[in-house]
């Protein structure tokens, strides 16, 4: 196991700044090459890294930034260099065929975006400013912008979010408890739930022992004694060492829509909302209770609570979907030990290779108590954002073979229930939801999206050393 350079690794991939009650993500343009390269590298050193975060105390703020591969090429890198990049990094989030690979489509397709797609709306950098509290973050911001706004770059969207004391989602659903542990991230876990550091970090070997394919300099430019080696062409500069790729998604949720959904499918015969019921459907669609709890060891009642409980298997804990339906959004994303028909060893080995280090602010104003009967000032959602070393193996493979494919396990129509389902379905498809019961199974039919995408990009999240790399282009 290689030790990781902490220090040159950005922070928000191995921490979820979870104490960072405030954000802002600031989509910003490059207007004038020259002075946003001058303005990176007085940045560079004010970034938070990994070796800040590995330890219990964070500070009052955080930074760390993005690239899209339409922003490198506005900084200077030739494309050459930027051709060396994977093909989903490149080609980004919104061609043809991503839509239908990521199901972005109906009101979800890129031409009903806010950002992320349309001429005027495409972004070159992700700024991602965080603070212990609105105030502290928004004062840092502050004086961020007065330095960017001087060296060329142009503010084109703030993504405003913010992280709930008990952690929950809109939905009302615990959130952000099964992480993967990176080897040599200073974190420890069970084996089954480590992955090697190239799964997620480029320049370290991954679950299947090789490089994940990396970016390098192909083109000399630049100050190239910046830059480590290559590890696998000699010659050439690594330029992806110790980054790695983020995938930020704004997803609005139609609360309303979701617990109005649960209710009917629950209610009492004089159509009264049985509320138990309710939030026991809803709980088997997510995999967990809205505690956190997962129902693979509380299949009958959420015991309650903040749960960080993920210390379980589902070939150990419930091999036959009776507690934990097998389509439910927990069990599709990460099967475990229990993939498909195979072995407890090669399950755990397959599902290791498709994991992802996710994160979640929120949008909207919170809801506050149950959200069962609750409708929601204005717009709420999620700004999820995600890291991987390889985006189609991890992210891609996840939204399009794992989600949205309605044939998983012993199911045949069954897509995701909380990201999977498409809002027009293909006709003569239907979309259900099966919970596995003796000797009946139940299936909830004619299942609805209460998810719409509303705009989206691929960044490449890169190592401190490559920022400083990239201000001398």
């Amino acid at each position: 196991m290689h030790t990781i350079e902490l220090e040159d690794v950005q922070g928000y991939l191995i921490r979820g700044y979870g104490n960072m009650q405030f954000s802002r993500f600031v989509l910003l343009q490059v207007q004038e090459a020259d002075l946003a390269r001058k303005w990176l590298k007085t940045i560079s050193g004010k970034l938070t890294n990994a070796t800040v975060v590995a330890k219990d105390k964070l500070p009052d703020t955080c930074l760390n930034i993005g690239f899209t591969a339409e922003g490198l090429e506005a900084l200077g890198l030739s494309p050459k260099n930027i051709n060396t990049f994977s093909p989903p990094f490149k080609e980004g989030m919104i061609t043809e065929h991503r839509s239908r690979l990521l199901g972005d489509l109906d009101s979800s397709a890129p031409e009903h975006w806010e950002w992320g797609a349309g001429e005027d709306k495409h972004v070159h950098m992700v700024l991602m400013v965080f603070g212990k509290d609105k105030a502290t973050c928004k004062e840092y911001y502050k004086k961020l912008k007065k330095k960017y706004t001087q060296h060329g770059l142009k503010k084109f969207r703030n993504l405003d979010g913010l992280t709930l004391k008990d952690n929950k989602e809109h939905f009302g659903f615990r959130d952000g408890i099964a992480q993967p542990i990176i080897n040599g991230s200073g974190r420890v876990g069970p084996d089954y739930n480590c992955v090697n550091a190239g799964e997620f970090i480029l320049g370290y070997k991954n679950n299947y022992e090789v490089f994940p394919d990396s970016p390098r300099i192909e083109e000399e430019q630049g100050n190239l004694n910046l830059l480590p080696a290559d590890p696998e062409v000699p010659g050439k500069k690594d330029l992806g060492r110790n980054g790695t790729y983020l995938i930020i998604r704004q997803m609005q949720q139609d609360v309303e829509a979701f617990w109005d959904f649960m209710n009917k499918q629950t209610a009492k015969e004089d159509n009264s909302i049985d509320e138990e019921a309710s939030t026991k459907l809803a709980a088997r669609m997510v995999g967990r209770w809205p505690s956190g709890a997962p129902l693979s060891k509380f299949p009958d009642k959420d015991p309650g609570g903040a749960s960080d409980e993920n210390d379980f298997l589902y070939a150990k804990d419930d091999p036959e979907g009776l507690k934990c339906p097998y389509g439910s959004h927990l069990r599709r994303m990460n099967p475990r030990d229990n993939f498909e028909s195979y072995s407890k060893k090669t399950s755990m080995v397959l599902s290791n290779r498709h994991r992802l280090i996710r994160r979640a602010r929120l949008y909207g104003d919170p809801i506050v108590g149950s959200p069962l009967n609750r409708k929601p000032k204005g717009d709420v959602g999620i700004y999820f954002t995600c890291f991987s070393a390889d985006i189609s193996r991890q992210f891609e493979f996840l939204q399009y073979t794992w989600s949205n494919y309605p044939k998983i396990k012993q199911l045949y129509s069954d897509p995701d229930p909380i990201i999977g389902v498409r809002e027009n379905p293909v006709e003569g498809q239907e979309q259900n939801f099966t919970i596995q019961a003796n000797p009946v199974n139940q299936s909830i039919k004619n299942l609805k999206r209460f998810i719409t995408i509303r705009g989206g990009a691929y960044f490449f999240f890169p190592s401190i050393t490559t920022i400083r790399y990239l201000s001398t282009l």
